[in-house]
């Protein structure tokens, strides 16, 4: 007679294996604890299943890493997922979290660049920008130039876009300065291959100079064209530029809030009232806005413009025409402020007062 304990044997194991396949799935579609809802966490790069489910388990989930190991290479997730940050609520299940981490839809930050910001307030931002890792803290600017692939002899100011930025939580600061400048070395290819022919500019760098130069003189969007033409026709004059904003850049931490007539006379490559052309580089971040005015600049003849003092401008093909328009928005505005009207541009019929902060930018051009 024989035995039937290997079928019986048999089935039971069968039974077993059926019943810890249903525990199983029953598991993967079970909603986790959390410590907290919405719980953020974050997964290291290069980290496994197993290692992955080990730190969100250490950061507040009830999450097996066993059992998620398990799921992963059961159902083929378990060399998608990506490591980043991440949040969830109260409901989430092993699976779903399996596929939003396969997904990569993790939490992002962001970093806010406006147009018209220098480097230095885009790096100070970044320093200060939570869930970054600040490894850009301490180096001088030709390491970060070095470190992002860009020439390490490039000045950085002017070479980084403005935008928003979103990254997850542990990104490299580095990396997203590298996101940066290259979005903008496109951008200033893309507007230098399209340009208008025929400007008076050698190369992109020139380009750029020109369009931080616009950015930071504009006040309201549409008039960036306008003032863009002003350089364009004051450089095939041979004119000075005169414009204050490099002034400012040239002051650096000494501008205090309006520019004197000694202000005028600083002694740096970017004073534009003491040195003809363009200076040696841009004098802030300009945004795509700017870099189409300056290589595609409005029609007309106008070598000056004003601020009316609303954020819009009086452009003027002639001096005498300019003189009017002073006389009647910036000496109005200096004897409501207070501002001795002998302070400014030198040889000007009125003076200018100039501040560097974006949406505040109240210029006018001298002879």
């Amino acid at each position: 007679m024989k035995s039937r304990w290997p079928a019986r044997l048999l089935a039971l194991v069968l039974v077993g294996a059926v019943g810890a396949a249903a525990g199983f799935v029953v598991w993967a579609m079970t909603p986790l604890r959390l410590a907290n809802s919405p719980l953020d966490f974050t997964v290291r790069l290069g980290s496994p299943a197993r290692s992955a489910a080990a730190q969100i388990r250490a950061q507040g989930a009830d999450l097996s890493p066993r059992l998620f190991y398990w799921l992963a290479r059961l159902s083929g997730e378990g060399t998608q997922l990506k490591a980043g940050s991440y949040e969830v609520e109260q409901g989430i299940t092993p699976w779903q979290l399996l596929r939003k981490m396969a997904r990569g839809d993790q939490s992002l930050l962001a970093l806010t660049v406006p147009e018209g910001w220098t480097f230095a307030q885009f790096l100070a931002a970044a320093d200060q920008a939570p869930g970054l890792e600040h490894d850009a803290a301490g180096l001088s600017p030709t390491q970060i130039m070095e470190r992002i692939g860009a020439p390490a002899d490039l000045d950085p100011e002017g070479e980084f876009f403005p935008d928003t930025y979103l990254y997850g939580r542990g990104s490299s600061e580095l990396a997203l300065l590298k996101r940066a400048y290259r979005l903008m070395q496109r951008e200033l290819a893309q507007a230098w291959a399209s340009r208008e022919r025929g400007l008076p500019l050698q190369d992109p760098r020139q380009a750029l100079t020109l369009a931080s130069m616009v950015e930071k003189e504009t006040g309201r969007p549409g008039d960036r064209a306008r003032i863009a033409s002003v350089f364009v026709n004051r450089l095939r004059a041979g004119m000075p530029l005169q414009s204050d904003p490099t002034v400012i850049y040239a002051l650096g931490s000494a501008y205090h809030g309006h520019l004197s007539h000694k202000d005028m006379q600083v002694a740096s490559p970017y004073n534009t009232y003491v040195h003809a052309g363009l200076p040696p580089g841009p004098i802030a971040l300009p945004g795509a806005a700017a870099l189409q005015a300056a290589l595609h600049p409005a029609d007309g003849r106008a070598l000056y413009f004003v601020a009316r003092g609303d954020g819009s401008s009086v452009f003027s093909d002639t001096l005498a025409e300019h003189d009017a328009a002073v006389s009647r928005y910036l000496l109005q505005a200096h004897r409501a402020s207070g501002i001795s009207a002998s302070s400014g541009a030198s040889g000007a019929s009125g003076a200018s007062e100039a501040s560097s902060a974006p949406g505040d930018r109240r210029r006018q051009l001298s002879r």
